[in-house]
Order: C-alpha cells, then structure tokens, then sequence
C-alpha cells in the first residue's frame, strides 16, 4: 500500500505544472494594433492598445452607408482617421476576459477581437447595428499613425 501511495504521489508531482499550467487564466498580449477596412459601403478606421495590467484601449469611428466617388470617400477616410488621432487620448481603458485567442466583454459570449499569436494579429469585431459582426484587420505597430489605413 505504502509503495502504491508513493507511486501516486510522484505521477501527482510530475502532472502538476502542466494542471497549474492549464487552469492559469492567459495573459493578453501587450501591445499596440492599428488598421482601417472600407467594405459594403462601410468604412472603420481603429485602434486597439493593450497595457501590461491587461486594460484595454480600444476606438473604432466609422461611418455607415458610404456611396460617391472615390474621392469623396478618400475624404471620408481623411475625417475617421482625424477623428481617431483627435479623440485617442480622450478612450478609457476596460477589461475583457481573454482565454488566450478571443477578447470579450466580461461574461459575455460575443467575440470583441480575436488575436493570432503566430502573426501577432488582431481582429476586432464591430457590431454596427443589427448587422453581422464586421471584422476590421489590425496590425501590429510600434506608435500609432496619423493614418490607420496606411501600410506603415
């Protein structure tokens, strides 16, 4: 019996940290995300910062129902991408609960963003309206730009 117990005890010791390892809440990745997407009349310019203490900053103006010409949508793009630089410092950090892929707001179902780990990409997911979630691409950068759709 004492040998049996022994045996236990030692499989129980070396399973440890992976159980600790499994039941530890992950940690949001520190950072800062930055894009824009213009799709089915639809236009979002976002940013998302993520700081050590797992707050997140998160703005994403947009602008519904965009019809013209290409250069009057350039315009339009100019303006969200102003409106963002302008307010930034103004957002508030929050929290999400993260299970290490997927943001959402606290006990709740629907993603908020979603990050790729092997990329380092984030996905934000806009609910605008009773639409379907629209997902604008965000990629990593060192500092915000005055443009978030620019490639830089």
């Amino acid at each position: 019996m004492g040998r049996t117990k022994g045996l236990l005890a030692a499989a129980l010791i070396a399973a440890l940290p992976g159980i600790l390892t499994a039941c530890s809440k992950p940690v949001p990745p520190v950072g800062k995300w930055e894009g824009g997407a213009e799709r089915g009349g639809t236009l979002v310019a976002a940013r998302v910062e993520i700081l050590p203490d797992g707050g997140v900053r998160v703005m994403a103006p947009d602008i519904t129902n965009v019809m013209g010409p290409r250069d009057q949508i350039e315009l339009l793009r100019d303006r969200l991408a102003s409106d963002l630089a302008t307010n930034w410092d103004y957002v508030k950090p929050r929290m999400f609960d993260f299970d290490g892929k997927t943001f959402r707001k606290p006990g709740g179902i629907a993603p908020q963003m979603e990050w790729d780990k092997a990329t380092n990409q984030m996905t934000l997911q806009l609910y605008i309206g009773a639409r379907p979630a629209f997902p604008v691409v965000l990629r990593p950068v060192d500092s915000f730009h005055d443009n978030p759709f620019a490639s830089g």
